[in-house]
């Protein structure tokens, strides 16, 4: 069992001491993700975060939890929150991530199918989001942050950006708000990493901390950097 990172909690130790554990991700001090190998060939994955970091997971949880109504997401094991740590189990799916060499090759036929996971995303009902990132409460949410000098370099921008600071960056937002909106259900971070493809169809979606009702646009400017990269 992993000694590094965030600290996994008691609970989990026990109740996956059998378990094979692969780590697949992490944000050093933010968040860590596992992959756990069951003796009987089950998989899941545990997600840890630590309590300050964003999307909260929590929240991630919350999300996960409506979205599996109404989309191919994993479904929630067990959660729970520490002073030091939250944590997430969720089941496996079906499908390898949409950065996996197996689709690599063919870079057309994979932005293709990327976008039909994103129509299928963005074909849920926006009624029945309880979730909000609408221009209001995305622009107050930036507003927080950079009064709060979370964002505190202009390295955490992406590139074509970097000539910003936070607080420039934040009144170039407020002078060229949009006049209105395209609103669906976005992902809120539609990278190939969080894609699940088999047989070049999208079969799943995860990381689902920043979902919500907003702009069209959100998914589609994360989603062209993605393919991109």
């Amino acid at each position: 069992m992993p000694t590094k990172g965030l600290p996994i909690p008691q609970p989990l130790r026990e109740e996956y001491a059998e378990w094979g554990w692969h780590s697949v991700s992490w944000w050093p001090g933010a968040f860590d993700t596992y992959r756990l190998d069951g003796p009987s060939g089950r998989v899941r994955f545990v997600k840890l975060a630590a309590p300050t970091a964003y999307p909260t997971l929590p929240g991630e949880v919350e999300r996960t939890r409506w979205a599996s109504d109404h989309l191919p997401v994993p479904g929630v094991v067990a959660s729970g929150s520490g002073p030091d740590v939250d944590w997430m189990v969720t089941e496996g799916l079906a499908g390898k991530d949409a950065i996996h060499d197996c689709w690599s090759a063919d870079p057309t036929r994979l932005v293709r199918a990327l976008a039909r996971g994103l129509r299928t995303f963005h074909s849920v009902a926006v009624d029945a989001c309880p979730f909000d990132f609408t221009l209001d409460a995305a622009l107050e949410h930036i507003r927080r942050r950079v009064d709060a000098g979370v964002v505190v370099s202009e390295d955490e921008f992406h590139a074509e950006h970097r000539h910003l600071t936070p607080r420039s960056a934040l009144d170039r937002l407020l002078a060229e708000r949009p006049a209105d909106e395209d609103l669906v259900v976005c992902h809120g971070d539609y990278c190939a990493p969080n894609i699940l493809l088999h047989g070049w169809e999208p079969v799943g979606f995860v990381d689902l901390g920043e979902v919500g009702v907003a702009d069209r646009w959100w998914d589609l400017a994360v989603a062209t950097w993605s393919v991109g990269w």
